[in-house]
């Protein structure tokens, strides 16, 4: 990892794009302080500081700190991460978005455009809902039209920005903009929770059980990370051998090759979609201001707030963590079901002359892949788990509450790896280049007779 980094910095080209997305970052986290105009922001800090809910932790924590400071950043990319997933989706579904995905690049030009309005409008319904909401609370310096549409204009302008300060980054930068300005975002909170770790766990302790301390919580963090290193770049390989095919004069095929089954095929989606599911209904109650009651309601809401899983003292709460699980492992299957199709893949490998040793082209194949791919998933959606689940328990029996937890690490461990790879492909590249010109230029020496 630092050789890469090093040998990039070597490169006049690539170090022009790590300068570039470092500057395009700088403005991203000062829009981040930047308040919105009208907003009343201890307001708000206060309203969250009275719940004790964590229905809007996960939202902040993306944001990086944003949304409890009412920025104008305060939405940030997540219209956007929501419309492309929603995207994702209706390609699937609708026969007109999937022809124009397989009309290459022109067609993924016209996907990305559609996304672009989605995203806008999504960002539109969110901040009026922000406005209007929290307004109502007492966000708003005063509550009036003028106000709420300066409010819903500015959010959705700044996230609107956002999503193209990203576009930026992926086409100047070192690509992948989206997920670095979450990765950004994710990063700046990790700062204030290690200074929460240090004040509850190693301050005003002795030397030893402070030492203790902070040994125990450095080896968690790093079996962790390891952890996640390993399930983002675990996968299946199965052998794939294509038949000889002989024109003429010349042998076509007989290669063996493979395909790659990622173990964490869904990625980081179906812990999205369950944390989002878990969230709804106490992020409607807290608009409506219920939810704070003793009724079934209000236990059913407790329940679904995961502050208070893994409880000793309430263990009757913890069913939600089991629904939780439940669900992540329901949208691992469903969000690769609808994004892997094993029988596209036998069909092009029967096109191509490509069968799996030991199984018939056709259904058999497909059947094959099926079986092996739900495999995986399964242990796609354990490993999910076993890192989302470490931090509530922690959370819930040591009362270690911090803002990164499994969804956050596994964005930040697959990002910066995507991100390493991405740079090393444009330092081939340019490798790849230099010997042309070299090679050019030497031919156009002999050419010359130098």
């Amino acid at each position: 990892m630092l050789q890469t980094v090093r040998r990039a910095f070597q490169i006049e080209d690539v170090r022009k794009r790590i300068f570039y997305t470092f500057m395009m970052l700088v403005v991203v986290r000062f829009g981040s302080e930047l308040p919105t105009p009208g907003v009343d922001p201890t307001v708000l800090q206060n309203l969250f500081a009275s719940q004790t809910g964590d229905a809007f932790n996960f939202f902040d924590a993306f944001t990086g700190g944003s949304f409890t400071k009412m920025s104008v950043f305060a939405l940030s990319i997540t219209p956007y991460i929501t419309s492309s997933i929603i995207m994702q989706l209706l390609t699937i579904a609708i026969p007109k978005l999937e022809e124009m995905q397989k009309e290459g690049a022109d067609g993924r030009k016209k996907i990305a455009a559609i996304t672009r309005y989605v995203t806008v409008g999504l960002a539109l319904i969110e901040s009026t809902a922000m406005a209007v909401g929290f307004g109502r609370q007492g966000l708003l310096v005063e509550y009036n039209f003028v106000n709420t549409a300066i409010v819903v204009c500015t959010l959705t302008a700044g996230s609107a920005f956002l999503m193209w300060i990203g576009e930026r980054i992926t086409d100047k930068g070192v690509g992948n903009g989206i997920s670095i300005v979450l990765l950004i975002n994710i990063l700046s909170r990790v700062p204030d929770d290690f200074v929460t770790l240090y004040t509850q766990f190693v301050k005003g302790k002795t030397l030893a059980k402070g030492g203790l301390a902070a040994l125990i919580i450095l080896a968690i963090l790093l079996v962790v990370v390891v952890f996640v290193v390993l399930l983002q770049s675990g996968e299946r390989r199965i052998a794939v051998q294509y038949s000889q095919k002989v024109q003429g004069r010349k042998t076509y095929g007989g290669q063996s090759t493979h395909i790659p089954l990622r173990v964490n095929t869904a990625g980081v989606i179906p812990v999205i979609f369950a944390s989002s599911l878990m969230q709804t209904p106490i992020v409607i109650a807290q608009f409506l201001g219920k939810g704070n009651g003793t009724g079934i309601g209000s236990q059913i809401l407790k329940g679904m707030n995961s502050n208070t899983w893994c409880d000793p003292e309430n263990p009757i709460y913890s069913i939600g963590l089991v629904v939780y699980i439940l669900l992540t492992i329901f949208f691992a299957y469903f969000y690769t079901s609808i994004t892997f199709n094993p029988l596209e893949i036998a069909n092009n490998m029967k096109k191509s002359g490509g069968f799996i040793p030991g199984i018939r082209p056709g259904r058999p194949t497909v059947e094959y892949l099926q079986k092996i791919l739900n495999y995986i998933i399964f242990i796609g959606a354990c490993g999910l788990i076993i890192v989302q689940v470490i931090p509530y328990f922690f959370n819930g029996v040591f009362g270690a509450n911090v803002s990164f937890g499994g969804t956050s690490l596994i964005i930040i461990v697959g990002v910066v790896l995507e991100t390493l790879k991405q740079i090393e492909s444009q330092m081939l590249v340019r490798n790849y280049t230099g010997f042309l010109n070299n090679k050019g230029s030497n031919m156009k020496n002999s050419f010359l007779g130098y």
